[in-house]
């Protein structure tokens, strides 16, 4: 098929959802044929079985527009190009990329379709549809695509793409393959379907930050607020329809349990809510929902936990706002060297502060007692503190104030794959001061610093949601970045 040009963004996206549909709507009639009477699809029809691609292309005239903004824009001059899947679903991120590219760089845009084929895992929404049929997956993969892992990776992200000599550089971080894999992995570890994440994300490692969750997301809708839905876990649904004892009902009766790391969603009519992972403890699932997470292209994550506070002066229940990282966590050390400084992002720091106090009531030294502001040691070994005698030193050298297992990945992860971070831990112990996380005492401060915690990181929030144009910072690009955020 040749590439037709299209005129404006929205005639685009049009065309590059009316070939995807197309394409899924072959293969999994191919697949009923192939279930039902044992058809094999021609090397005709396969042809139907390709994601869309979208090409945008750039030569400049007269002196290069300058803008400010992180994304949507241009390094240098040619064709920029990827494979695209599900664009409907995407069509707002794809508008906010491609209308400036347009209107202030005069690109132009066309759509036809990749070479790239469609694995059939990926053609059905919840993938329960291929259960039952009596054929292997070595059987189909005789005659239709596979995922594979060849055609997945994150060189774009980490920089390590090689550009063919007059070749097409890449327009986004991840191409179809890529977002189709983590989409899928999503519902597989959130036990949620993908298309109920919102683009501003807590990441939590305590169960009892969801309870909280639920519940003000119930309070939310019942007070008709801008939120419209309360997703849980198993795609269940709580709307403000529902009377409290359906409301219990669903709540009790959820099965998150059977999902390693549980997803909840407060939905909006706009997209524009917020998502709440329990990545449950350590670094290994920080780096796995995030690398996830990432192809939605949110606006921010935040990990909202608890930490070993490792000063004196700290109480427990006080809160430690990260500006900096000591990363222990080793997995991540070949992606991104440990001699790489992460940045504080300044506009999310200040909205953490600033919610601090708006939720506290605390302000100047009151405020100072209770929020403090200093790196973060984030450790792979939950029992670092056997290692004593070893980790005094690096402490002392780092000025640490905390301690914790995920939140120097989840830091690393939003440097790493352009998402805009943030931290704002709660002291639950202080290892090395005697007071350590014991059931009762534990307890009696989950009872009183969860509600108040998790509502400060909702208020940081809705306070970078208002000021969106001025959050995706520059801090998170390099100097030969794509033009797609």
């Amino acid at each position: 098929m040749q590439f037709a040009t299209v005129t404006n963004a929205e005639d685009a996206i049009d065309k590059l959802e009316a070939l995807h549909s197309r394409a899924v709507k072959a293969e999994r009639h191919a697949l009923e044929l192939f279930f039902s009477k044992g058809e094999e699809p021609s090397l005709e029809v396969r042809t139907l079985f390709r994601y869309p691609e979208l090409r945008v292309s750039y030569e400049p005239k007269g002196v290069l527009p300058s803008s400010r903004r992180a994304f949507a824009k241009f390094s240098h001059a040619g064709v920029y190009s990827t494979s695209i899947t599900h664009p409907g679903a995407f069509r707002n991120y794809l508008l906010e990329q491609l209308q400036p590219l347009i209107s202030e760089f005069g690109a132009t845009l066309e759509v036809g379709v990749s070479n790239i084929e469609i694995p059939y895992p990926y053609v059905f929404e919840s993938g329960d549809e291929l259960g039952g049929r009596g054929v292997s997956s070595a059987e189909l993969a005789r005659f239709f695509p596979m995922p594979l892992l060849s055609a997945v990776g994150d060189e774009i992200a980490d920089g390590t793409w090689e550009q063919a000599v007059g070749g097409e550089r890449p327009l986004g971080l991840f191409d179809a393959p890529r977002v189709d894999y983590s989409l899928k992995r999503i519902v597989h570890y959130t036990g949620s379907h993908w298309r109920h994440c919102q683009p501003w994300i807590m990441l939590t490692n305590y169960h009892r930050y969801v309870d909280q969750f639920i519940h003000w997301g119930v309070a939310q809708i019942r007070a008709h607020s801008r939120f419209k839905t309360v997703v849980l876990p198993g795609n269940a649904i709580i709307t403000a329809q529902m009377s409290d004892a359906e409301v219990d009902h669903i709540i009790q009766s959820n099965l998150w349990h059977k999902f390693q790391m549980p997803a909840y969603h407060v939905t909006t009519s706009d997209g524009q809510g917020v998502t709440l992972v329990n990545i449950g403890v350590g670094p290994s699932n920080a780096k796995n929902m995030t690398d996830h997470l990432a192809v939605l292209r949110p606006h921010c994550w935040l990990m909202v936990g608890h930490c070993g506070g490792l000063r004196q002066s700290q109480q427990i229940g006080d809160y430690v706002l990260a500006h900096g990282y000591l990363r222990q966590d080793r997995i991540l050390d070949n992606l991104v060297p440990t001699d790489m400084p992460i940045p504080a992002l300044a506009e999310v720091q200040v909205a953490l502060q600033e919610a601090a106090a708006s939720v506290t009531g605390e302000q100047g030294e009151a405020l100072k007692q209770r929020l403090r502001t200093g790196t973060v040691v984030t450790n792979d070994d939950r029992n670092w503190e056997l290692r004593w005698t070893q980790e005094r030193k690096r402490i002392n050298l780092s000025r640490a104030i905390a301690v914790d297992m995920e939140s120097g990945t989840i830091a690393t992860q939003g440097f790493r794959l352009r998402v805009p971070y943030g931290t704002l831990l709660c002291v639950s112990d202080k290892p090395l001061h005697g007071e350590i996380k014991l059931p009762g005492a534990a307890n009696a401060f989950y009872e009183r610093s969860v509600a108040q915690h998790l509502e400060i990181g909702l208020t940081a929030l809705e306070l970078l949601r208002g000021r969106k144009d001025t959050l995706h910072s520059r801090k998170l690009r390099a100097f030969d970045e794509p033009p797609f955020r």
